[in-house]
Order: C-alpha cells, then sequence, then structure tokens
C-alpha cells in the first residue's frame, strides 16, 4: 500500500510539501520558509503534529469536523458502502439508496418545506448549484430578466467563481475576474465595526434595508434572490444585531426575492439548533449546505430546495450536475454522520452544556486589555481586537497585523484559533466537554496575554 509515512522526519514532510504541494489561501514562498505544521493524526477535540505535540483544535478542522475527528463508525460505513458500491452516477434517470436515504433524512430534518436536496461535493459547488438554480426557476416561471443576485460584502460562500463572486471578500475579487456578472453587494451587519453611534437594533434595521434600496435600484423585476449566511463565518464571526433577519425577511417576501441561507458553516447543530435559520426564524427557498453534513469526514454539500422551487424546475430538465453528486461513499458516510448527532444528542449537548459554558467564558474576556468586544452563538465565537476599548477603535498597524500575531502565539501554545483581520474566532468541534473548554480559555488567554506583551513592546498598541 503506497503511502507517505508520519516517521519521516518532520523537515523532510515539510520540504516535500513546499516542493509540491500549493496551499489554498496560503503565500506559497512564505510557508516553505516557514514550514508546514504537519498534522499526523486527531481524536475528538485533539490534533496530534508530527513532533508529537498536542494540540487543541479550536476551529473544527475548518468549521466542519462537528462530531469530533477519529469516530471508528463513519470508517466502518465508508468501507462498507465501498465493498457493496463503491461508485454509481445518478444522472440518465440513476440513483442508489445511499442517495435517497440521505436525502429522505434531510427532508426530515430540515425546516419548513425543504423536502428537496441537489447534491454537491462542497459548499461551494453548491452555491454554483444556486445561481444557476433561481435563474433557471425564474425562466421557467416566465420571468428570465429575473437573474440579478444580492449578496453582502465580506460573506463567504466559496472560491470557485460562482461561490467566490457571491461572497463579498474584496481580496479574492481582486484576482480571476470576479465578481462575475449579475452579482451586487449590499453591506454586513457588522456593528462592532461599522455601527457607529447607533444602537444594534437601529444598526440591524439600517443594514437590512440596504437589500430594499438595493432592490429599488435594480428594480425586483430582475431580482433573482438574496443569499446571506445567518451568522457570517470566514467573515469574523459576525453576529447580526435580532432585529436585522426579520426584517430582511420581510423584504424578501414584499418583493417576490429568493431567500438563500448559505448554512455551510451554520448547519448541523453549530448555533445549538440543527440550523441557523431556526435560530433566527429565517424561512429560506434554498439552505447551502455542507462541512457538518458529515463532519468533514468526506467531501459532500448540497442545496435544500423548497417544493415550490423544486416543484417548478421539476417541469423540464436542469441541464447541471457533478460526476459526484451523491456519492455512495460520501452519502452513507453522511447518513451515519447525522445518526450520531441524533441519537448522541450533540445539538443539544451545545444548546444546553457546550454553549452555555463556553459563552459564561467568553464573555470574561471581554475584561482584557487587548479585546473589544467578545461574541459567541452556540459554538461559535469571536472577540475583536483593539488598542482603545472605549472607541471601538482599530490599530494603525496594517489590518491583520496584530490578529496575524495572536494566532502565531496561539499555535505556539498549541491552540488553533483562527484570525480574521484583527479579530480572532473559534468553532470548536460541538463534542467539547467543558473540562476541554477549560483549557482551550486557558491557553487563548495566556496567547492574549502574550500578544498584548508583544504589542506594547514592538510600539504596536496604537490606534489608527
Amino acid at each position: 500500500m503506497t503511502k507517505i509515512s508520519n516517521h519521516l522526519p518532520t523537515a523532510r514532510l515539510q520540504a516535500l510539501d513546499a516542493a509540491h504541494h500549493m496551499h489554498p489561501f496560503t503565500a506559497g514562498n512564505d510557508l516553505a520558509r516557514h514550514g508546514a505544521r504537519v498534522i499526523t493524526q486527531a481524536r475528538g477535540v485533539w490534533l496530534t503534529d508530527s513532533e508529537g505535540q498536542r494540540i487543541i483544535d479550536g476551529m473544527s478542522g475548518l468549521w466542519c469536523v462537528n462530531i469530533g475527528f477519529g469516530r471508528k463508525e463513519l470508517a466502518d460505513v465508508a468501507a462498507r458502502q465501498i465493498e457493496e458500491l463503491c461508485y454509481y452516477n445518478t444522472f440518465f434517470q440513476t440513483t442508489h439508496v445511499p442517495a435517497i436515504g440521505l436525502a429522505d433524512k434531510l427532508a426530515e430534518l430540515a425546516p419548513g418545506d425543504l423536502n428537496h436536496v441537489f447534491y454537491a461535493n462542497s459548499g461551494s459547488e453548491a452555491n454554483d448549484t444556486n445561481i444557476r438554480l433561481v435563474r433557471h426557476y425564474w425562466a421557467m416561471k416566465g420571468k428570465p430578466e429575473k437573474t440579478v443576485i444580492i449578496s453582502r460584502w465580506n460573506g463567504y460562500h466559496g472560491s470557485t467563481m460562482g461561490g467566490g463572486s457571491l461572497g463579498g471578500m474584496k481580496g479574492m475579487h481582486a484576482q480571476g475576474g470576479l465578481p462575475i456578472p449579475g452579482i451586487v453587494h449590499i453591506d454586513q451587519p457588522d456593528w462592532y465595526a461599522e455601527g457607529g453611534d447607533l444602537s444594534p437594533e437601529e444598526f440591524g434595521l439600517e443594514r437590512a434595508r440596504q437589500l430594499e434600496a438595493k432592490i429599488a435600484e435594480l428594480g425586483a423585476g430582475k431580482v433573482a434572490a438574496f443569499i446571506a449566511e445567518p451568522i457570517q463565518g470566514a467573515g469574523g464571526v459576525i453576529i447580526p444585531p435580532e432585529s436585522y433577519w426579520p426584517e430582511i425577511q420581510r423584504i424578501c417576501d414584499a418583493h417576490e426575492i429568493l431567500l438563500i441561507a448559505d448554512e455551510v458553516i451554520t448547519g448541523f447543530g453549530r448555533t445549538g439548533h440543527w440550523f441557523g435559520s431556526q435560530r433566527y426564524a429565517i424561512r429560506p427557498h434554498i439552505m447551502t449546505i455542507a462541512k457538518g453534513l458529515s463532519s468533514g469526514y468526506v467531501p459532500i454539500g448540497g442545496s435544500l430546495v423548497c417544493d415550490e422551487v423544486a416543484g417548478v424546475i421539476a417541469e423540464g430538465e436542469f441541464a447541471h450536475g457533478y460526476t459526484y453528486s451523491g456519492h455512495p461513499v460520501a452519502a452513507a458516510v453522511a447518513l451515519e454522520n447525522l445518526r450520531i448527532i441524533e441519537e448522541e444528542n450533540i445539538v443539544g449537548h451545545v444548546h444546553d452544556v457546550a454553549g452555555p459554558y463556553l459563552a459564561a467564558k467568553w464573555a470574561q474576556l471581554a475584561d482584557h486589555p487587548l479585546v473589544g468586544e467578545a461574541r459567541i452563538e452556540g459554538l461559535m465565537a469571536s472577540i475583536a481586537l483593539t488598542p482603545d476599548k472605549a472607541a471601538r477603535a482599530r490599530f494603525a498597524s496594517d489590518p491583520g497585523t496584530v490578529g496575524y500575531r495572536c494566532r502565531e502565539r496561539c499555535f505556539a501554545n498549541n491552540l488553533v484559533m483562527r484570525h480574521v483581520g484583527d479579530r480572532m474566532i473559534i468553532a470548536p468541534p460541538l463534542v467539547i466537554t467543558p473540562a476541554e473548554i477549560d483549557i482551550l480559555m486557558e491557553r487563548a488567554v495566556q496567547s492574549l496575554d502574550e500578544t498584548l506583551a508583544e504589542l506594547k513592546a514592538d510600539g504596536l498598541m496604537v490606534a489608527g
């Protein structure tokens, strides 16, 4: 059996990686000089690297390992499915049992009348599907001019041409000719950074009403859909004011606009509910899913589609799909993952145990001299770093300079806590225990203390 041994020296593994592996969202030459950290094993919420260091994973891999690492049940299901039916497509009036079973389970779990699924292999692919889906839906309804999709600056919907265009990451738009035509953006509901003197409630309404203004500018007859994450994930765990989503829902209803909830991160228990849409009483026509659908054990994603949209699409051929749509191994593993989440009451654990416990600890970070805001919903949380709490000030240094330094201190202290600009974010596996939360918080505080000392020593505690 061909393999790269975990027992090669770390330096050799890093050299091979640098020579041949192009990493996502990474400056390759910088990484080659620095050397990648090589992860060799994982169990529960813990990673082990090639030097034998045990690291607490505050990011669930990439927001995805909801049930924790190393669950043998998923490996066993994958092996059985490979032996029984390793692959078959779902084109040409063909199906198979795992795709059927998973679709049925998703229809049971999803809120409202989201009773249909179009399978993809990732959230990015599913959002590409959504672009074609909503435009084809309106064409089938006799309104082919309804093609424009409205999204938000600093939202994240993947990194394909379609998903990257839907997202509002300007750094991504600067590479590769994004966004593609027919996609426009409004501002995000980030009260801490952009709310000024408005109360959170006033600000939430103002940002939601930008959607109505944009619809009026474009003409409702041209707008197909609005897409947003219930809580922005990669944008920095931006939790919207409570006034925001009810107003968004009202606007979409009033102007005959399809509402797409991107639940790639917030789905499958992350917020203490099966879906973030349930937390905010959102009634989406389409819901994007991935990540926690299989807890990252295999690639799978999809679009959950309401009865009305699916019914119209079903009237003709939808000329769209992927070779691996509904892959039998991925579907079987996802179904087993959902069984574990349900039978072990992992959503209840987040809602009743881990979420409240972490929330109490996380709130205390607001007292740290470096922290201007500490926000949390379920098991996704952020802190805004600032040189001046009272003013909610930014640092004079380039955005991300301080956040990167804090991330490096976290990594040195064997904690994975990510930075987005000068915000620090976590989203640990949903199975994390109170004892493990204590360890995570101890390392987070240590890392903040060390970062603050560095900033003071280097003269970087300066507002811009």
